[in-house]
């Protein structure tokens, strides 16, 4: 045996092993860790990778082709899809010619004469002209169902003009259905005739905000409908929810609104359908504006008589004065040279009949 070794006992000889196999071991499982992690990272490259070539090819490109163009203003499916077959993307963005002229300032205090452009999509002008053929084409290409490149979506141009079919196309394909405009303005906010029912309905159906405001003056849905005389708007905005006493930053309420609104005497029986269902869904009749204006204030202004035999009906005040001092009595009298044909004695009488004010010192300086 030579001088500088030794004799190992059986004991440490297995606690040589043992380490050994605990040394092989933990090599072995840095080396799987690592194996796992460049495998995860070569998946994450190629994940980012593919990502990165979607996002470029969802990027839409601008299309100043007139050919186009006339193919998608005039509906020509067969052109559209020579224009783009399978295979393709139809996410583009039109920037028509022409328009109206506005002065553009240049910089430096110039300014100079040119062509508004309003830019647009395929999708936009497809849904707005209820071309739902070519509108479904588009969609299958992959246009950007949300694209909003002049400050509001197709499904917004579909539901303001009307085209409940191209509206449905849209949500069926996953259009935001309380997508907010530049203007602030939610898709059932431009539901605002009686041809919008249907695109109303298909909204509500795909998730539209019964109770959603719009931006600048916080009207909802119900406020559009009320004002604009639209009777069975209400009644379906009512029977999914809607909140009949919710104020608008004037203070308005549907009530209000539908009172207020200026009315021509063919429309005089869709807002009184509209202010009875409203009164019958639990509506305020004493509810006051920023101005303390009452519906029957407001009723009275219009000179609609079959409204404010309504209200009085409910239990309306008619002495109640609004912040100038003035009475529905007030309203009324201001407006019988303009509203000689709406039988505005009607409305005296009615007023008279339950109660008004004949004499009142100093607050009726126009009778």
């Amino acid at each position: 045996m030579s001088r500088g070794s030794f004799v190992f006992t059986p004991t440490a000889l297995r606690s040589l092993e043992l380490d050994k196999d605990m040394l092989e071991r933990h090599k072995y499982k840095a080396q799987i860790a690592t194996h796992h992690l460049n495998s995860f990272m070569l998946k994450k490259e190629a994940l980012d990778s593919a990502q990165r070539r979607s996002t470029i090819a969802r990027r839409p490109a601008v299309c100043q082709d007139v050919v186009i163009h006339n193919a998608l203003y005039t509906g020509d499916v067969e052109a559209l899809k020579r224009f783009f077959p399978r295979g393709s993307m139809a996410n583009l963005v039109i920037e028509p010619q022409g328009g109206e002229m506005r002065w553009v300032a240049q910089g430096r205090g110039l300014w100079s004469l040119t062509y508004e452009q309003e830019l647009t999509t395929p999708l936009h002008i497809t849904a707005g002209r209820g071309f739902a053929d070519c509108l479904s084409l588009l969609l299958q290409r992959g246009a950007n169902v949300d694209l909003a490149p002049g400050g509001h979506t197709a499904l917004h141009e579909a539901c303001e003009s009307c085209q409940p079919e191209c509206a449905k196309l849209l949500l069926i394909h996953e259009a935001n259905a309380n997508a907010v405009s530049e203007d602030g303005l939610m898709p059932l906010h431009v539901c605002t005739s009686p041809e919008s029912l249907g695109c109303a309905k298909y909204l509500l159906q795909y998730g539209a905000t019964i109770n959603s405001y719009t931006l600048d003056e916080d009207d909802a849905p119900l406020h559009v409908a009320a004002r604009n005389g639209l009777q069975d708007h209400v009644e379906l905005y009512l029977r999914h929810g809607a909140s009949v006493d919710n104020k608008n930053n004037e203070g308005l309420t549907p009530l209000n609104a539908a009172c207020a609104h200026p009315q021509e005497m063919k429309d005089f029986g869709c807002y009184l359908k509209v202010c009875q269902m409203l009164l019958d869904a639990g509506a305020d009749v004493h509810t006051k504006d920023q101005d303390t204006h009452t519906p029957l204030h407001m009723a009275c202004k219009n000179a609609n008589a079959d409204v404010v035999d309504l209200l009085l009906a409910k239990g309306a005040c008619v002495n109640i004065m609004n912040y100038g001092g003035e009475a529905p009595m007030h309203n009324i009298l201001k407006v019988v040279c303009f509203k000689v044909s709406h039988h505005p004695e009607r409305i005296v009488r009615a007023l008279l009949n339950n109660g008004s004010i004949r004499v009142w010192p100093g607050a009726l300086p126009m009778v």
